[in-house]
């Protein structure tokens, strides 16, 4: 590579088609779902180096703690985080990255890369990406393509155009994600790759593709980037702009319209996880095809998956063949493998029957740590409550309910009203209804608590904030 590239990781999405451990409030980027990394963290690893710039990131408000303390947690402490005001697609945020960069490095090339992909060959990957810089350079857009091993239905194709042997190749066509006979057919050409959804080119050349394909989107944008405000260490894009910018993702708005389109085949391992049954494919199998996780036994099974993600619970798989099993504390999902594309038909159900679990993960993460419930009654909750070293609750009082604290470990530095007290392991605090409160963990390991709260409401909306260390309403 003769210049530097600077990585654009889209971060939003639910991944619905992963749950129950993949849900809106905390989507399969983050969780481990292949080893000790999140998915976002393994895309932060493969896009580092020293050919590439510090990453610019953009995602949705609910997600800029978890994403900052993600990078963080891989050594990236200067990385753009760009906050949309709500989701628009994929050709927006494509064009948000492209203007802020442009604004800063006028010759930028762009790799932009979703941030819950698999592709365990970082040094593979990193060669396909330097194959393709001198077209990027020379005003190509260039979409990765990935060698099929199947006839896959849940991906789009790309089929090839003139000579396969000189990178990149020119495309011929998107093609939509096929049936069982087309897949079949595209597979057995030899022309055709899967669409990886991963783009390389100069921020100058995808601006003036927008120009040329959505030039109604330039203005909005423009405004939405000029007008964005700092919130801490983000950016905030502009919320009246944004509301004007249309709906559309790159390869609709840009890639099956544009001339100067080429493919770089890569092929190494790459997968989506667009289902359980890429989870299933991506694991280590035994002999019989069986993936297990966590507290799982498996006894006369094939080819399943069974995944415990309660270190308390007991998973059994007994005489199951071909079935996704993952348990985990407040849902479990048993699925025909065959179904896996379908598991988002279940988050649609369970919202029509108001089930929290369609989208709120059991563990709550919030900026200054976690909690999670243990226990929930008519006029009774108690939490488990981590709180990260140097993290602080906001100041705060409840209407409905008082709360005692226990300490189990750590130090929690409390304050009720005026007084502010060390509280140590082994002790507790009580703060009555009505006043004001906070805890903050002063050490520099994490310090955990249980809560119990007691009350006629116990709601999260019951709480009126006076002060808050991270600038949350």
């Amino acid at each position: 590579m003769t210049q530097n590239i600077y990585p654009v990781i889209l971060c939003g999405g639910s991944g619905t088609r992963l749950w129950p451990l993949s849900r809106k409030s905390y989507p399969k980027q983050f969780a481990q779902l292949t080893g000790e990394q999140s998915l976002f963290q393994a895309t932060i690893e493969r896009l580092s180096g020293s050919v590439y710039e510090q990453p610019l990131v953009i995602t949705g408000n609910d997600f800029r703690f978890i994403v900052s303390e993600q990078l963080q947690a891989q050594g990236v402490h200067n990385a753009d985080i760009l906050i949309e005001p709500d989701g628009r697609n994929t050709a927006p945020a494509v064009l948000v990255a492209a203007l802020w960069l442009q604004a800063r490095s006028p010759d930028a090339l762009m790799l932009v890369s979703p941030s819950d992909h698999v592709i365990p060959d970082i040094e593979q990957f990193s060669s396909a990406v330097s194959a393709g810089v001198e077209a990027a350079s020379g005003g190509e857009l260039l979409t990765f393509g990935i060698q099929p091993d199947r006839a896959e239905t849940g991906y789009g194709w790309l089929e090839l155009s003139g000579d396969t042997a000189t990178l990149p190749i020119k495309l011929g066509a998107f093609k939509e994600k096929p049936d069982q006979a087309n897949a079949e057919r595209m597979l057995a050409s030899g022309t055709h790759l899967w669409n990886a959804g991963i783009f390389l080119f100069s921020a100058k050349s995808i601006v003036a593709a927008f120009e040329k394909f959505l030039p109604d989107m330039i203005a909005p944008v423009t405004a939405a980037v000029n007008e964005a405000e700092p919130d801490l260490n983000f950016m905030r894009l502009n919320v009246a702009a944004w509301s004007q910018v249309e709906s559309i993702s790159i390869d609709y708005g840009i890639m099956e319209r544009a001339e100067n389109i080429s493919v770089m085949p890569y092929s190494g391992r790459w997968s989506d996880l667009g289902g359980w049954d890429a989870v299933w494919r991506e694991a280590e199998q035994d002999e019989r095809g069986v993936v297990l996780s966590g507290q799982a036994t498996a006894l006369d099974c094939d080819n399943t998956l069974l995944r415990s993600e309660d270190d308390s619970q007991e998973l059994i798989g007994l005489g199951l063949k071909d079935t996704v099993v993952v348990a985990m504390k407040d849902a479990v999902l048993v699925a025909d493998s065959s179904r896996a594309q379908d598991v988002k038909d279940v988050v649609e159900v369970l919202k029509t029957k108001s089930a929290k679990q369609a989208e709120a993960f059991p563990r709550d993460h919030r900026p200054w740590g976690w909690f999670e419930t243990l226990a929930l009654s008519e006029r009774y909750q108690v939490k488990q409550i981590v709180v990260k070293p140097g993290g602080v609750l906001s100041l705060q009082s409840h209407m409905h309910r008082s709360e005692h604290w226990i300490v189990v470990t750590g130090t929690a530095r409390v304050t009720i009203e005026d007084q502010v007290q060390l509280v140590y392991e082994n002790q507790s605090v009580y703060i009555p209804l009505g006043a004001k409160h906070r805890m903050e963990n002063p050490g520099k390991l994490p310090m955990v608590l249980i809560e119990v709260q007691t009350g006629s409401y116990l709601g999260e909306d019951d709480i009126i904030r006076y002060e808050d260390a991270y600038a949350r309403e």
